[in-house]
């Protein structure tokens, strides 16, 4: 419905994470929660677990201190830290943030060098005010962290007389010295931008290539909600040429090189009622994970130290339509004995892209989508260890039923998408094999009464599970399930003090596997916490 992306106005802009914590705050009693919400509620907050920390010496260096009212971006200069040495066994960045008032969500992001290490969105603010902060594990950009950069930081904001929350953001880095757990990337690399495009000129001795991409679709318009659009003739207010499926790829030299299917983002507006969003975000809205591409098999055509032209699509956007931003890094291993590193790409091998959308026309009108994609990939290189052949195959599914009524009084969604990746690496030493089943779920409606109270259910889930043979042992694996519930109620079209909301938020982030068990639990009712609880 036209209502529902007016309420969730991501900001325009070229837009930017890691993990969102609680501090586990005590949880209120039943007395204590009020009959609807008030001026003020809880500070946001997600069952996510907080970055593991080293107990060895530290370093904190601060990257950005900034106010944010318009599209100024924030411009500053990083130095490495003193004392902490330049090898360290983890980085972690942390933002610290305030905003009070009334305010739109925003997107952001935080680049050093070029290189986006942060990108993440911003909760909406009571009239007294909140604070947030958001943690994430940035060891991988190590190289960047090396020597000084240029910082550029952004959330994009629009301040005036009606929305006059101001976004202040402080932001820091902290260095732990020691030895990182996995061998870090020697370089992390950005695209250059060239008149035919984008290229990269990685080492002449890569022995692995991984991109990363930050696929987000946002801006207030329909790509904001993509996975609700659909494709003529059936009447909706968001149309698409072939409907909702959206699948993010990458190429070499005109080459597919990588699919993936993006997360379906819900910013802290989303789905026409921000007060699902005010304490608990739905998964990954304050932590905007890259979808990661491993390219290795391209890389002995990478490694002629000539530029190769890389680009990002998004598959299923209508032409000319804004609203998908992909800003792309490129991590790179070397061969520490060789100066070059031959090799060849020796399959490269998809399916057709199958997407079908049927409409059924009712008084609940329906579409029904079903997508998928396959792509193998495979190639060697002649390491200094001898020849090292990695496949990479990906496999991609999405079914979803949309429905509604005319007028979209009534608008409702039950989606899956599959994300289904395996590597194998032969050559030097027991054969690795890493498999990783990746599901996205969205089940929910909006219904919009005769009362014009606007009432909204939904659930989302973020699954994956993992798992790593060498030698066809199993040496490492994880299981990961992080569901969001929501269920809120407000009279539209209404001032604030007259739209007597309710509304209840849950989350449940479960991690199990090699590295051990964590489990918590958050509840909130009109804005209070009522329950946070630790199962591991």
């Amino acid at each position: 419905m036209r209502r529902r992306i007016v309420m969730s106005m991501v900001a325009v802009a070229t837009l930017v994470v890691g993990a969102l914590f609680g501090t586990g705050a005590a949880t209120a009693q039943a007395a204590d929660v009020p009959a609807e919400f008030g001026t003020d509620w809880h500070d946001p907050v997600t069952a996510a677990p907080p970055v593991d920390r080293p107990h060895t010496k530290s370093c904190r260096v601060t990257l950005a201190d900034a106010r944010f009212r318009d599209f100024t971006p924030y411009r500053g200069a990083y130095t490495p830290p003193e004392g902490c040495g330049d090898r360290w066994s983890k980085v972690v960045l942390r933002l610290d943030g305030e905003v009070k008032g009334r305010q739109y969500d925003r997107l952001g992001h935080l680049h050093v060098g070029g290189v986006e290490i942060l990108r993440t969105s911003t909760p909406e603010p009571s009239p007294d005010g909140i604070a947030w902060h958001v943690e994430k594990d940035v060891t991988r950009y190590s190289d960047t962290f090396r020597t000084a950069q240029d910082v550029e930081m952004l959330i994009g904001n629009v301040v005036d007389d009606t929305y006059t929350g101001v976004i202040d953001v402080h932001v820091t880095l902290t260095f732990y010295a020691g030895r990182p757990s996995a061998p870090v990337p020697d370089r992390v690399l950005t695209l250059a931008g060239t008149p035919a495009g984008t290229t990269l000129t990685t080492p002449r001795n890569s022995e692995r290539v991984v991109a990363e991409v930050y696929a987000t679709g946002s801006g207030g318009g329909c790509e904001e909600f993509w996975y609700l659009t659909v494709a003529d003739p059936a009447p909706y207010s968001c149309k698409a040429d072939r409907g909702p499926y959206r699948e993010v790829q990458i190429s070499v030299d005109g080459r597919i090189a990588g699919i993936a299917a993006p997360f379906p983002n819900v910013w802290t507006g989303g789905w026409s009622n921000p007060f699902l969003w005010y304490v608990v975000p739905a998964p990954r809205a304050f932590d905007v994970r890259p979808i990661e591409y491993d390219l290795t098999p391209f890389a002995g055509l990478l490694n002629d130290g000539r530029p190769h032209r890389v680009e990002v699509s998004v598959a299923g956007v209508p032409a000319d339509r804004p609203g998908w931003s992909a800003p792309v890094n490129v991590l790179v291993w070397r061969d520490p004995h060789r100066a070059q590193v031959p090799g060849a790409l020796t399959e490269d091998r998809a399916t057709d892209l199958a997407d079908s959308s049927t409409f059924t026309p009712g008084a609940e009108n329906r579409v029904r989508t079903e997508a998928g994609h396959r792509l193998a990939v495979s190639g060697y290189l002649d390491t200094s260890h001898g020849r090292v052949t990695t496949t990479v195959t990906r496999t991609l599914a999405h079914t979803s039923v949309h429905r509604w009524t005319d007028g979209e009084a009534v608008d409702g969604l039950d989606a899956t998408w599959t994300d289904d990746e395996a590597v194998a690496v032969v050559g030097h030493g027991p054969a690795r094999t890493s498999r990783t089943h990746r599901t996205y779920t969205m089940d929910g409606a909006t219904t919009l009464g005769a009362d014009d109270r606007l009432r909204t259910v939904l659930t989302l889930g973020d699954r994956a599970s993992a798992v790593t043979r060498e030698g066809g042992r199993r040496t490492a694996w994880s299981r990961l399930d992080d569901t969001y519930s929501g269920d809120a109620t407000y009279t539209v079209d209404v001032p604030r003090d007259q739209r007597h909301a309710v509304g209840t938020s849950a989350e449940r982030y479960r991690l199990l596997g090699s590295d051990g068990c964590y489990d918590r639990s958050l509840t909130t009712v009109q804005g209070v916490l009522t329950e946070d609880r630790s199962r591991c």
